[in-house]
């Protein structure tokens, strides 16, 4: 969440931000609203100041004095109650709309309206020249290591049943990325799937992309699309001693996402699903040292895929193709042989205070 500040000290800045990122928001009116909740809140605040000073003079009055000040003092009393619950109202009004406003993006971000538009900053490994390459749901269901039709009839599309040889490979690899990131420095994590809504909110994935998540209505509690929400929400109203800085998780977990509006997309294989396990980085920094740490994450990202020996390329998202919460994004696309491309397979944003903010996390010096 950004500061509300900015609608008076920084409004350039906000403007620029909302049109770089192609959204309509009315700008005026979030600064109408946010104008009559301070005024809301200092007339209730005055109100209160002399409700206390009658208290005085009711404490020191005369029996003859008091039953009129006693009056007057309820009638304060009803006028102060009032007036905060319209500062309550005003609030929740300005918050629900403030809510929305995303993170302010970085001045090295390019400029852009979608994928398209993102900046390709380097290519890394040799592609092999292969003839007629086949995919991975043809090469694993002749072994028979996947099956996705009788998933289909189990739990609907895009999900798959995984056997033999194929599990193994993934939680070596699972073993594998997180032994390499407990040597940079990353705490292995296993956190919670289920989540209430305040660490989505905190983390910027609610409002704009609640389509996306599974709730659970009878619990009041949502699925997580990426570890990246428990682990950011792991410390939520704490304050970190900044000299402990910086704070690393390698979360593994399965991840779910309803995928919406992605009909007809990618629906071959288990390269799009509702269902799927994850290792997540996340990085509690110091706010001066986050552009650091985001490249610091990025270089350990391409480690792993070059110890894999996996073609890939960096590239720098865009403006308009950048989620609520980042300031700035790389994509790492990996080489696809079956369809002669690279696709993303990793990202890594830098959300500078922006779910510190929402998720009241602070850091301070003890010296």
């Amino acid at each position: 969440m950004l500061d509300p500040s900015i609608l008076k000290d920084n409004l350039e800045v906000l403007e620029t931000n909302i049109s770089r990122r192609n959204l309509k928001i009315d700008v005026n009116h979030l600064i109408s609203l946010n104008e009559e909740r301070k005024t809301l809140r200092f007339d209730a605040e005055q109100k209160r100041s002399q409700q206390k000073e009658l208290g005085k003079q009711i404490a020191n009055a005369d029996e003859s004095e008091k039953e009129g000040l006693l009056n007057s003092a309820s009638e304060l009393s009803n006028e102060v109650k009032l007036l905060f619950e319209q500062v309550d109202k005003k609030d929740e009004e300005f918050l629900n709309l403030w809510v929305k406003i995303p993170n302010l993006i970085s001045k090295t971000s390019p400029d852009g309206t979608s994928d398209k538009d993102n900046l390709e900053i380097k290519k890394v490994g040799n592609i092999k020249d292969i003839s007629n390459p086949k995919d991975h749901l043809e090469i694993a269901s002749k072994l028979n290591l996947i099956d996705v039709e009788k998933a289909s009839e189990v739990s609907g599309s895009r999900f798959a049943y995984l056997f033999g040889d194929l599990v193994k490979i993934e939680f070596n690899l699972v073993s594998w990325a997180l032994n390499k990131l407990s040597e940079k420095g990353f705490t292995p994590t296993v956190p919670p799937v289920l989540v209430r809504e305040n660490a989505l909110y905190g983390t910027g994935f609610f409002p704009d992309d609640a389509e996306q998540v599974y709730e659970i209505p009878n619990d009041d509690l949502y699925l997580v699309g990426t570890s990246e929400v428990p682990l950011a929400a792991l410390h939520t109203n704490e304050i970190i001693n900044m000299e402990e800085l910086p704070v690393r998780y390698a979360g593994f977990s399965t991840c779910f996402r309803r995928e919406a509006g992605t009909y007809g997309k990618d629906t071959t294989g288990i390269f799009r699903v509702h269902q799927f396990d994850k290792v997540e980085m996340f990085s509690f920094c110091n706010p001066e040292k986050s552009e650091e740490e985001h490249e610091f994450i990025l270089s350990v990202e391409e480690e792993l895929l070059q110890s894999l020996e996996i073609p890939y390329r960096v590239v720098d998202v865009c403006a308009g193709d950048l989620g609520a919460s980042a300031a700035k994004k790389y994509d790492i696309e990996a080489w696809i042989p079956s369809q002669r491309t690279y696709r993303e397979v990793t990202s890594c944003s830098n959300t500078t205070s922006f779910q510190a903010r929402r998720l009241n996390i602070r850091a301070k010096s003890e010296g």
